[in-house]
Formats: C-alpha cells, sequence, structure tokens
C-alpha cells in the first residue's frame, strides 16, 4: 500500500510543470527489489500498477489534466487496494525533466523512473468497450457505472473493469503489445484474476475506423472473442 501510495505521489509530481519540448504522456518503468512498476499516461488518462514476476500487487488511476500554475489537476477513477479513494480530487506540483524522472523517496532516498515509449501509436489512448459478440451477434455494452476501460500508449497495455460509483474493482491486466497490418498482438506482464497466464500471448485481428476499435480472436481462456472498442474517455472538464 505505502508503495502504491509513493508511485501515486511521484505520478502526480511530473504530471505537469510541461514544458514545450516535454511531454509525461507515455509509458514508465520503475523498480524497487523485486517489484515493478508501471505508470501510462494518455492525454486524459493515466494508470498506475504494481506487481512482481508471476504476481499483482495493485493498481490504481484515474483522470488527469494540467491544471496550470505548475500543478496538475487528478481525480481517482479505481484502486483495487482501496475504493474509498474513487471519486477523490486533489491537485499537485508537477515537474518532469528529460525521459528519466529522479525523486526523493517517502523512506529517504531516490527513485527513479525510465521511459519506455511517447505514448503515440495508432491504438493509444483510453478505449471503453461499447460491443461484445454473443451467439453471432454484436450485442451493445450501455455506458454506466460499470465499465471496462483500455489504456494503451506506445508499446504497452492495460484493461481495467471496475464500478466508478461503488468504487468495485473487478479486475486487470496488461503489459506489452505491438499493432501491425491488422495484427494486434498481447503479451501479458501481469493479470490480477489469474497469475498462470502471464507470459501468455495472444493475437486478434483488428481495425480501427476513426474512434472505433473493432477485434476478434481467442481470450486467454482460449474462447472466441469479438469487440468493439470506442476511443471515447474525455478529458476532466
Amino acid at each position: 500500500m505505502k508503495t502504491l501510495f509513493l508511485y501515486c505521489t511521484l505520478l502526480f509530481t511530473f504530471l505537469g510543470g510541461l514544458k514545450a519540448q516535454q511531454s509525461p504522456l507515455g509509458a514508465w518503468k520503475a523498480t524497487s527489489g523485486e517489484v515493478t512498476g508501471i505508470l501510462l499516461i494518455t492525454p486524459a488518462y493515466f494508470s498506475i500498477t504494481e506487481f512482481r514476476q508471476n504476481e499483482f500487487i495493485a493498481t490504481y488511476g484515474g483522470t488527469w489534466k494540467a491544471a496550470g500554475d505548475g500543478q496538475a489537476a487528478v481525480e481517482i477513477t479505481f484502486n483495487s487496494a482501496e475504493k474509498t479513494q474513487v471519486g477523490q480530487a486533489t491537485t499537485a506540483p508537477m515537474q518532469l525533466s528529460g525521459d528519466r524522472l529522479l525523486t526523493a523517496t517517502l523512506h529517504g532516498g531516490n527513485q527513479e523512473w525510465t521511459r519506455l515509449d511517447n505514448g503515440t501509436g495508432e491504438l493509444a489512448g483510453c478505449w471503453q468497450i461499447t460491443a461484445r459478440e454473443q451467439q453471432g451477434k454484436l450485442h451493445p455494452i450501455a455506458n454506466g457505472d460499470r465499465k471496462t476501460l483500455k489504456i494503451l500508449t506506445g508499446s504497452r497495455f492495460q484493461w481495467i473493469a471496475i464500478n466508478t460509483a461503488t468504487g468495485e474493482f473487478f479486475g486487470t491486466g496488461g503489459g506489452t503489445y505491438s499493432f501491425e497490418n491488422g495484427t494486434y498482438t498481447e503479451k501479458i506482464d501481469f493479470f490480477s484474476r489469474d497469475n498462470a497466464r502471464v507470459g501468455a500471448t495472444l493475437t486478434f485481428k483488428g481495425k480501427v475506423t476513426d474512434n472505433s476499435w473493432d477485434y476478434q480472436g481467442l481470450s486467454s481462456k482460449g474462447e472466441a472473442l469479438h469487440e468493439i472498442w470506442s476511443r471515447n474517455y474525455q478529458p476532466m472538464p
């Protein structure tokens, strides 16, 4: 828990303070012993995840925007470790320097983050599932409090199933991905529901039309999967 809150504090610190030639968008990585921390930042959304090899620990995230005067405005949308934080909003100082972040930890010493990608790519952004095929027919999924989001940067992905009204967390998974010539491939680094799926590679055929992403293949359970995702998650007002 303390480590996750520390990572969140660090994220708040570097989400802003942006110079014209700098941007926090993309994927970042930090390690502490056997624990890996991954931060994904899109123009409207961020997520933070901690895991060890074959062991998911926790994830945390929400919406953000630059608030001026070197501040970032953040609203928490999910927290697998503490659901009472969902819906909380805050502002925090922001600072970023190049492709590495070095900052003091709560226990003294320094924590260094390394940029993994710059957040660009055809799939980069925050997506929400809006349709799923069942019995040979696509069925729309209403936009309600319970939702499944998928955050992608240039090279990494994470999906999160949550209820933003109750703070409930239903599951997450993530890792690296590629999207070339209509083939979308995921390699799983963490999976909260079943650690045995870590290391698996899933391949889907897909296409992006405007802000709609249509893909189909086999799920991590080996079941046929056909889903439509929409890149319609808006920044904070």
